[in-house]
């Protein structure tokens, strides 16, 4: 059993740059991926980003140059580096672990960019 909790959403200017962090509550070593995903109101949730154990990293084109995953295995924990925000990046952001084929999700942390 995983369990996250994600930290860090709020409310941003346009330009401007936040932070997510995405807490483990075991060793994040043992998850073969983490990842973000978000969800807008009336959208379906969608991939942002996502590291493998191997650091190999994926993202969506509408975040590429502008957000960066990372984990911090010391402190069991993922981030989210979100800079020049967008007010399409507006949304709630969720953090997933996949740990043995099964994936486990934090409950969200929301995000809004204003114009």
């Amino acid at each position: 059993q995983v369990q996250l909790v994600e930290s860090g959403g709020g409310l941003v200017q346009a330009g401007g740059s936040l932070r997510l962090s995405c807490a483990a509550s075991g060793s994040i070593i043992i998850l073969n991926a983490m990842g973000w995903y978000r969800q807008a109101p009336g959208k379906e949730r969608e991939l942002v980003a996502r590291l493998t154990r191997g650091g190999s990293t994926t993202y969506a084109d509408s975040v590429k140059g502008r957000f960066t995953i990372s984990r911090d295995n010391a402190k069991n924990t993922a981030y989210l580096q979100m800079n020049s925000l967008k007010p399409e990046d507006t949304a709630v952001y969720y953090c997933l672990g996949n740990l043995l084929g099964k994936d486990y999700w934090g409950n969200g942390t929301p995000v809004t960019v204003s114009s």
